[in-house]
């Protein structure tokens, strides 16, 4: 660090993206990427597009947000596309939770909430999991706090039910609940129904994983045109262009195209479930996600140690160094193929 850091950053930790190394070809198991490529329509409109790079995108994004309205059933104004969902949490953090408004979300969940939380100064109400690492929705009934819960939950794969998550939100007028579905496609019900019903509802998707986008970066906020407002403040405070045109164009080709993504989301939960069998009959205790990830432990090896023995063969999985899952990895789900080289790999690992 230099000593111009300013000293409200001394000692604070920045989320730790997954790797993607370049010394070697990986199979990649480990960043909960699309194995698929994007529909073939999708990077012809990114191509075409990139003829007019030299000029600002539309900030309002009114193509996107209308082909967006289209398949999540819901009118434009609902929806904000963003950088990616990790830009609407961070701009939902920034309107509406503060010193005197705290944010509240599962002791174990995706780390951003976190960073988010410390990145500005938010007081966090972390919650702990059930022994069997659910989240017991009744905790946050009436608990009168912002709240940000991921469904399907990372990196354990589990979800709420719809109903719990209306209990949730309609239990918490007075107060902003955010519900981070990076991972609903692969299995989840969603909540993005609600949004017409309750004002404090707000829905994050996006396009990285079940739409093939991760490297372009797009995500929508889903929420009562008052919140889309409010978070628009940001918006146009930080970076009112804050979707490129190249990126604009593909999500609304992506958007047109989305019979193809749901029948590919469709292989990766077929994937995930014979994955899931197949350690289990190696000794795995797995949980049963409805991502597309895999949470597993073994208890004749460490994560850490099956993390590495993996990476040594080529193969990249997630291991988090946080000692309440210190056991675990996160297993993402490709192809049959790189399922298959996976699970040989772990046979040759517990039997060396």
């Amino acid at each position: 660090m230099s000593r111009f850091l300013s000293g409200r950053y001394a000692g604070f930790e920045a989320y730790t993206p997954g790797e993607q190394p370049q010394d070697r070809k990986y199979i990649k198991l480990n960043t909960n990427e699309s194995p698929f490529p994007p529909a073939e329509k999708v990077t012809l409109a990114a191509a075409e597009e990139s003829k007019n790079l030299n000029l600002y995108s539309d900030p309002e994004c009114t193509l996107l947000r209308k082909a967006a309205a289209g398949v999540f059933g819901v009118e434009p104004e609902y929806i904000l596309p963003v950088n990616g969902s990790d830009e609407i949490l961070n701009m939902a953090f920034m309107a509406f939770c503060g010193k005197d408004a705290p944010i509240a979300y599962p002791e174990i969940s995706y780390g951003f909430y976190s960073v988010l939380a410390g990145l500005h100064g938010i007081p966090a109400i972390e919650l702990p999991l059930r022994s069997d690492f659910t989240i017991d929705h009744r905790d946050y009934v009436g608990l009168h706090q912002n709240i940000v819960i991921a469904n399907p939950n990372a990196p354990t794969g589990l979800c709420l039910t719809l109903e719990q998550v209306q209990e949730i939100v309609e239990s918490n007028p007075d107060n902003v609940v955010i519900i981070d579905e990076a991972y609903v496609d692969f299995g989840g019900k969603s909540a993005v129904r609600l949004v017409s019903r309750y004002h404090n509802l707000l829905v994050t998707r996006t396009f990285s994983k079940s739409h093939s986008l991760a490297g372009a970066r797009l995500g929508f906020g889903i929420a009562d045109p008052e919140l889309i407002a409010d978070i628009n403040i940001i918006k146009y405070s930080t970076n009112p262009y804050n979707v490129n045109r190249m990126t604009s164009a593909a999500g609304v080709a992506a958007l047109d195209e989305n019979d193809y993504y749901l029948t590919n989301c469709g292989i990766i939960a077929r994937n995930r479930e014979y994955t899931a069998q197949r350690l289990r009959e190696k000794g795995f205790y797995v949980t049963d996600s409805k991502a597309n990830f895999l949470f597993v432990k073994n208890d004749v090896i460490s994560g850490g140690a099956l993390y590495s023995a993996l990476r040594d063969r080529g193969i990249l999985v997630r291991h988090f160094s946080n000692k309440l899952m210190d056991d675990f990895v996160r297993i993402s789900i490709g192809t049959r193929e790189q399922m298959d080289a996976l699970l040989e790999a772990v046979s040759n690992i517990l039997n060396s």
